[in-house]
């Protein structure tokens, strides 16, 4: 069969055709990025043809996350320094693929959606459904940002905390909160973003959370909670199925976690905010649980449990070392 050999000039084409493939895939390229990569196909007749070839081995990736297209791109480039030999008949292949996936990213950028944004009141809970059916709750004082696309559905979990139940489809479906991704692997779950601290509770099916590094995901079953601490990195261990959604029915649950971030999640439901004032204060670990609608009486008796001072104002409250002068 007849075919052609890569050169050096033309390898360097297709690593760079693998760099553009990547960009392009990104979420949301800029005019200017589509601009340069116009120019770049338009310099040499070898650059459409490595965009072509690339292309068809991005069929083999179908959905992709960053890590995957990670991978991609090492895989290339691994493929290239190996001089292999792409019969002709693929380039019409690639070609006509090109076509079909630029059409319709045009016609996708013409009718795309804008993100949904989704926020709760402090101290209120909110339902919701998302456009594909998925049933979300959100937790006092949360946001989400809900981007669909033709590929993939995408929440970001901003702050607070949400309890997912998710419409299963073909694309799927991922939540970042923070640092944390977290795949949707036929599942409902809770997270809960508490700054950079993540927690994940499944309830029914499994999910995948992978750490900023896209190293050592692990995968959750029902009954079971990820914890992402950025000192830490990832643990999994069993949860109560009542307590993973613990708060919807209006009582906070926590496990041995620092008081900074038992603070934080009261406040969602907290008329009168908490402030930390020493840091050795929010170094201070909680286990138990903390009613929304007792709130002021929790903090009233900290005293009694911490070595702590309330100072209680008309709009906030002040924690602070009992040892302060």
């Amino acid at each position: 069969m007849m075919g052609t050999t890569f050169t050096g000039a033309d390898e360097r084409a297709n690593v760079a055709a693998a760099q553009w493939w990547t960009r392009l895939r990104a979420e949301d390229p800029s005019d200017t990025t589509i601009e340069q990569w116009l120019a770049w196909m338009d310099e040499d007749e070898r650059h459409a043809q490595a965009f072509e070839e690339v292309s068809r081995l991005g069929q083999r990736l179908g959905q992709t996350d960053v890590h995957a297209r990670e991978a991609f791109v090492a895989e290339f480039v691994r493929t290239a320094e190996r001089r292999v030999r792409w019969p002709l008949w693929l380039g019409a292949v690639a070609a006509s693929l090109l076509i079909v996936a630029l059409a319709g990213r045009m016609l996708d950028g013409l009718h795309r959606p804008a993100a949904q944004e989704y926020a709760s009141a402090v101290g209120q809970d909110r339902e919701l459904d998302l456009p594909d059916g998925t049933r979300v709750a959100l937790g006092g004082a949360s946001a989400i940002v809900a981007r669909y696309a033709g590929d993939l559905r995408k929440i970001e979990l901003r702050d607070g905390e949400a309890f997912f139940t998710v419409t299963h489809e073909s694309r799927p479906f991922e939540v970042a909160a923070g640092p944390v991704l977290i795949r949707d692997l036929g599942t409902a779950f809770n997270v809960r973003r508490t700054g950079d601290r993540v927690a994940v509770a499944v309830t029914e099916g499994r999910v995948r959370v992978t750490p900023p590094d896209g190293r050592d995901a692990l995968e959750a079953a029902a009954g079971q909670q990820v914890l992402y601490d950025p000192a830490a990195g990832l643990r999994i261990g069993p949860i109560a199925l009542d307590d993973a959604t613990a708060w919807r029915g209006r009582r906070l649950e926590f496990v041995n976690e620092p008081l900074s971030v038992v603070i934080a999640n009261i406040n969602r439901y907290s008329r009168r905010p908490v402030q930390i004032a020493d840091a050795g204060v929010g170094e201070l670990t909680f286990t138990g649980t903390v009613r929304v609608d007792a709130i002021d009486r929790w903090v009233e008796a900290l005293p009694r449990v911490f070595p702590v001072r309330v100072s209680a104002f008309g709009d906030h409250v002040v924690l602070s070392s009992a040892s302060r002068q």
